[in-house]
């Protein structure tokens, strides 16, 4: 399948959700209109934001005749689950490079690489990954396979191309918010939003929520991915990124995030997780309180998933 943004490799099929969330609003004492994107809801390889960047690199893999799709992540990380479920839907092989220590009893994201038949190579750090990356393809290549590496998050400007696509399909919703809201790390998914944005016209404010790196890092990420985006190679807009979630570090929750997670299970039934979602949510309730968005603003909570690391 393709469409103007280039080819895509449907994994699922018709758009997500968008729900009020009334009375998560009704707890904040009113406030802006707020609405939930539901990525978590994505059917295919439990969901979340990594399927939608696949979609646009996987033809690259396909293309490229690969056999064996190689990634990387932590060792409950989504890319790296949803990596694995495309693999095995396609009928490759795929190897993973995961930081961290394997589990006696693997549990979350861990649990379904194992059950999607994903090859896992296990590193001690993130700073080891550009080492591992090299060695693996080698050791791949001379095996006499056909390896194709999708970079972390897939947070690459052809990924990002599944949020330009996304934009799209919310305006095909008859939603154009004044402010969309989610999550953040490698960049992918704010720069496709942002391309999708500039690409329709809108006025829509994009706010990323750092799970773990410093805000200017993500942003200067972000407007590279944007940049080499078609249509949008003379951006030179804001990149807001919100890092004051933080707290002790990526996957460590933190008294907001814990808060936003019971809040949003029990005004909304939506599940976020302390990585990524719920410190979205969390800062989302902040702003919310704070009075930075004005009442007759429509703001969006973009759900990208994650759930799974619930049952870690």
């Amino acid at each position: 399948m393709s469409n103007t943004l280039g080819p895509r490799e449907e994994l699922f099929s018709g758009p997500t959700p968008i729900q009020e969330m009334w009375r998560l609003r009704a707890h904040l004492g009113g406030g802006p209109r707020l609405l939930v994107k539901r990525d978590d809801a994505i059917p295919f390889g439990f969901g979340g934001n990594k399927v939608r960047k696949l979609e646009f690199v996987l033809p690259e893999a396909l293309a490229a005749h690969a056999d064996t799709l190689v990634t990387l992540g932590g060792l409950q990380s989504n890319h790296a689950r949803a990596t694995a479920a495309a693999a095995a839907k396609l009928g490759l092989r795929c190897v993973l490079i995961i930081n961290g220590a394997p589990q006696n009893r693997p549990s979350g994201n861990a649990l379904l690489d194992q059950l999607l038949g994903a090859q896992v190579e296990y590193i001690s750090s993130r700073g080891e990954r550009a080492g591992a990356v090299e060695r693996v393809m080698s050791r791949l290549q001379s095996e006499g396979r056909k390896p194709y590496l999708i970079p972390l998050g897939a947070s690459t400007p052809t990924g990002a191309l599944g949020f330009a696509a996304a934009i799209d399909e919310m305006i095909a919703q008859g939603v154009r918010p004044d402010v969309i809201i989610h999550a953040g790390s490698s960049g992918g998914t704010q720069a496709g939003l942002v391309a999708g944005v500039v690409r329709n016209g809108l006025a829509t404010r994009i706010i990323a929520v750092s799970a773990d790196d410093p805000a200017a890092s993500i942003a200067s990420t972000v407007r590279g991915i944007v940049r080499d985006i078609p249509g949008c190679a003379s951006f030179d807009g804001e990149i807001a990124v919100d890092d004051s979630m933080v707290g002790e570090g990526y996957g460590l929750p933190t008294d907001t995030s814990r808060e936003a997670q019971q809040l949003l299970a029990r005004t909304e039934a939506l599940f976020v997780d302390h990585t990524y979602t719920a410190k979205a949510a969390a800062a989302l309730i902040a702003h919310a309180r704070d009075g930075r968005f004005s009442s007759d603003e429509t703001v969006l909570f973009w759900h990208t998933g994650g759930q799974v690391g619930l049952f870690a």
